[in-house]
């Protein structure tokens, strides 16, 4: 499929409910798949002690549905501009519903790994449609507020999967949450039959087999050589292999891409500024929310003792600011430009995780606040800068692909934060716990070193005795923490500067 010019394509209608009804429809399949990657992140200290999961399999746990969703998002929104976005979208639901309910059973780590993989491919086939039929249906006129509230759900849509799943664990398992996924999956079907049009590309091509290939394989061998490398040691052939086959597919994808008629994804199109400098802020973005999610609800239940409920809720003033900010950055661009629109955000969202790196065991929740609100607003601001200089730098007839792209750039962002805020804080929490671990009995020491979950609870069942062991373990929590913030605002500041010094003063305009 050609990205490389714009396609006019006659206006679409809106389906029964209008533009609304395109929105409530789009948005709630958005807020299925986005929510699904962060409403499991309140069950890991249940996950670490019900399935005895250690942080490498608790990271897997995390990341399985985040790589296939990364890996295939593109291919399938491809898939979607020829044969339909809201049909794929419909068919997507039913695997992401039928594999949700199939995980609320899984008795192992490695079975519910498999189940989240599926889930993901799932959720592959619907986000892609989402935002692409936003783009397609929308007159020119309202598009830009369309894609920013869908940018704004796209934010939100974690803190709303959390809420949700904090009520659940309040009263059920962990099992519940996929239950409930399979459900909203069903509604998400019936909205988007009932209310949304079956937008395609007007002029589809061949499909590029060679670039779906080597993209899946580049993003997949890529997180698998981040979370493997923290598990088995950066030196073994296993990882360093990974790491080669990682590199090798993304020159192949460029290579063959760049000597296609019809590719996938044009690499030339990362010649765009536009374009780059979006699909970098969204990466990065995605990279630092997800990556925090991971391990900062874990900082609000094991360290500060807050149900999983309280935990949610402790995180919604991001979305408060989150959303709001979203629907005024179009009149920010227009007043001041992209660039600055961009780069502040970013620069928001890095200052946020330092202040929030800067947490001890005995910080509480006000600190973690002041950096929580903080990066709402560069997150509010990021992302929807971000998502329009994506699709408005294709023409009406690729915002398929846009939309895949920018959905690519924000779960191979997730995927990738999630496996290097959680590798960069298991290798710390491990290296940093107290000595007297040693002197535990094998099999309980080996729960200390799994995770800070499992330490916990081989210290209350010490009693007494177990006091001194919970200290060590929660402090060796915030080492983990703290450095793993610290690494990724560092890469939030270099994406900043970089956009500042390169992302264009104009945002494009799709046709």
């Amino acid at each position: 499929m050609t990205t490389t010019h714009r396609d006019t394509v006659p206006p679409v209608a809106t389906g029964r409910a209008g533009t609304r009804g395109v929105l409530f429809a789009m948005c709630l399949s958005l807020v299925l798949v986005v929510a699904s990657v962060s409403a499991l992140n309140l069950a890991l200290p249940d996950l670490a002690v019900d399935l005895s999961a250690s942080n490498g399999a608790l990271t897997w746990i995390a990341d399985a549905y985040t790589v296939a969703l990364a890996a295939l998002v593109l291919p399938l929104g491809a898939i979607g501009d020829r044969l339909g976005r809201r049909n794929v979208l419909i068919v997507g639901t039913v695997v992401f519903g039928a594999a949700s309910l199939a995980a609320s059973f899984a008795d192992s780590t490695s079975t519910l790994i498999v189940w989240r993989a599926v889930m993901g491919v799932g959720a592959a086939m619907i986000m892609p449609g989402t935002l692409s039929t936003i783009t397609a249906t929308f007159p020119p006129d309202q598009r830009a507020k369309g894609v920013a509230t869908w940018s704004g759900f796209a934010a939100a849509g974690a803190i709303i999967g959390m809420l949700a799943a904090g009520a659940l664990l309040e009263q059920f398992s962990w099992r519940s949450i996929f239950v409930t996924s399979a459900a909203v999956a069903l509604a998400a079907a019936l909205a988007a039959a009932l209310l949304a049009p079956n937008t395609k590309d007007a002029h589809p091509h061949r499909p590029d087999v060679a670039g779906a290939v080597t993209t899946a394989v580049a993003i997949g061998t890529l997180v698998f050589a981040i979370i493997e490398g923290n598990e088995q040691g950066w030196t073994e052939p296993v990882v360093i292999g990974a790491f080669a086959v990682a590199a090798g597919s993304f020159a192949a994808y460029a290579y063959l891409g760049l000597r296609t008629e019809h590719p996938l994804l044009d690499p030339a199109l990362f010649g765009i500024r536009g374009f780059r400098a979006g699909a970098i802020t969204v990466l990065v973005q995605f990279m630092a929310v997800f990556g925090f999610f991971f391990v900062g609800l874990q900082y609000l239940q094991l360290i500060l003792d807050y149900s999983p409920l309280k935990a949610a809720v402790a995180l919604v003033p991001v979305a408060l600011a989150v959303l709001p900010t979203s629907l005024v950055t179009p009149h920010l661009v227009h007043r001041v430009g992209m660039k600055a629109v961009m780069s502040v955000g970013l620069l928001l969202l890095a200052a946020g995780l330092y202040v929030l790196s800067l947490l001890g065991v005995d910080s509480g929740y006000l600190p973690f606040l002041g950096g929580l609100i903080l990066a709402g607003f560069g997150i509010g601001l990021s992302g929807a800068v971000g998502t329009a200089a994506i699709t408005g730098s294709l023409g009406r007839g690729q915002q398929g692909v846009a939309s895949a792209m920018n959905d690519t750039t924000r779960e191979v962002g997730s995927a990738v934060g999630i496996a290097l805020m959680g590798s960069i804080y298991g290798s710390h929490y491990r290296s940093s716990l107290p000595d007297s671990v040693t002197q535990l009995p094998t099999e309980a020491a080996e729960s200390v070193r799994h995770s800070a979950a499992a330490g916990l609870h081989v210290a209350n069942q010490l009693g007494a005795k177990g006091a001194g062991l919970a200290d060590g373990v929660k402090s060796a929590f915030m080492d983990g923490l703290s450095a793993s913030l610290v690494a990724v605002s560092v890469v939030v500041v270099v994406a900043a500067v970089g956009a500042l010094l390169r992302a264009p003063q104009t945002p494009p305009r799709a046709d």
